[in-house]
């Protein structure tokens, strides 16, 4: 289990369609920092559909590039998650075959439950399968 956590550096979300009910779907760009057994910087991008009450369902991709450990490389992150009374819970997974150089074989899942925060501690378990 990795002991890492991440922060925001910025959040851009835009909305493509508004309803009169109050929804609304959106997409997010997100730069985030980590620190920790994951060490590096990564993009993602959001799609949100928010329900007139303001809870949110979301998906996202995020690109990580650093490091796990001492291994160096990038690797991609599939995210679905819920936006509901101030909290934010995500689970995401690594997508299989996109991690590079010493990261080559990387799997994995984990997961996020926050408010706001300046740093959010997530729970990341993973492993290496021989290339």
């Amino acid at each position: 289990m990795s002991k890492s956590e991440f922060e925001i550096k910025s959040w851009d979300e835009k909305p493509y369609f508004e309803g009169k009910d109050g929804s609304k779907l959106t997409r997010a760009s997100i730069a985030k920092s980590y620190v920790g057994d994951i060490n590096g910087g990564g993009a993602l991008d959001y799609l949100m559909a928010y329900n007139p009450d303001g809870t949110a369902h979301f998906v996202g991709i995020e690109r990580i590039e650093g490091k796990i450990g001492t291994k160096s490389g990038s690797f991609v992150l599939s995210h679905e998650g819920i936006f509901r009374e101030g909290v934010a819970s995500s689970s995401f997974k690594v997508i299989k075959g996109s991690a590079t150089d010493g990261l080559k074989g990387l799997s994995g899942e984990g997961s996020f439950s926050t408010g706001h925060a300046k740093t959010i501690p997530i729970d990341f378990k993973y492993s290496f399968e021989n290339p």
